[in-house]
């Protein structure tokens, strides 16, 4: 189980180089196309089906109250169809197992991984695949720490697992290979609670990272606090409370304490609210049209 990574070398606080990411397409590039036509879904689809298009104008005008039954009108209309990239990219039978597993697995681990740093902005064309081994890349990751919850339109689900998604894990769905590579990774981000915690709270005290989701909805921003003075008139610490709540949340993940209950809930359980939740269609439907939750 791994993670791929990329180099970034930042040069001020909003500009810097990237690593391009060898061997990969955005997976929604393989879904849909880039001019939106030549996709799978356009090749592989049945005849007579929802386009991607029409998927999009079907939700972005239903009313509030309509969104749920829009969004099932759309599922049922815009069938998955991510299992052909195994197919057409991996004809021999052993590759075609190789990479199905790597896909399952790579996919499983970035998903948690995204989960406890509160990694959003998963829509298709931040999702790489590996045109060699089938694994999830995920880049731009710069809504983290949950602060897509405060967005315009707030991101509801813990991570990406839309049909697609699911369709590419073979017919056990997300309740094979990819609950259980689940939660091998959360149990071993559990045992390393500490380590983790410490970088994490590394990342979120540093006073470059700038807090622009919650700075857009009127919250703190970086340096929250910051010239501020006490009533002696002495200048008053530097708190960022956005900083202090993101690190509460990822301990709170860490010891299964994010369930609402106030309980500690097990590895398992814990998985598999996260997989119910990130595939509630209720969730999903609300979430912002432009991260085509129907994919």
């Amino acid at each position: 189980m791994n993670v791929r990574t990329y180099k970034a070398v930042p040069f001020t606080p909003s500009a810097g180089v990237i690593q391009w990411v060898d061997r990969t397409a955005p997976l929604s590039t393989w879904l849909i196309g880039a001019d939106r036509r030549s996709g799978a879904h356009a090749r592989r689809a049945p005849a007579g089906t929802m386009t991607h298009a029409a998927a999009s104008a079907e939700l972005q005008a239903a009313p509030a109250d309509a969104l749920r039954a829009a969004f099932d009108r759309v599922c049922a209309a815009f069938p998955p169809v991510l299992r052909h990239f195994f197919t057409e990219t991996f004809p021999n039978p052993p590759a075609w197992h190789a990479a199905r597993t790597t896909y399952a697995r790579s996919a499983a681990v970035a998903s948690v991984a995204g989960y406890v740093a509160g990694l959003g902005d998963r829509h298709s064309h931040n999702i790489l695949l590996d045109t060699a081994t089938a694994a999830v890349v995920h880049i731009d990751l710069g809504v983290a720490f949950e602060q897509g919850a405060v967005l315009p339109t707030p991101e509801l689900v813990p991570f990406r697992l839309t049909r697609d998604v699911v369709d590419g894990l073979g017919a056990a769905g997300a309740d094979g290979p990819f609950r259980r590579v689940c939660e091998a990774t959360l149990g071993v981000l559990r045992r390393a609670r500490e380590p983790v915690t410490t970088v994490v709270e590394v990342l979120v005290h540093d006073p470059l990272y700038r807090w622009k989701a919650t700075a857009a909805v009127g919250g703190g921003g970086p340096g929250a606090g910051a010239g501020a003075a006490d009533a002696d008139g002495a200048p008053a610490p530097t708190v960022n409370p956005d900083a202090e709540r993101a690190l509460l949340r990822v301990r709170a993940k860490l010891a299964g304490l994010d369930g609402g209950d106030g309980g500690a809930r097990g590895v398992g359980a814990q998985v598999t609210a996260l997989l119910r939740d990130a595939a509630d269609p209720g969730k999903l439907c609300r979430m912002y049209v432009g991260w085509a939750p129907w994919l």
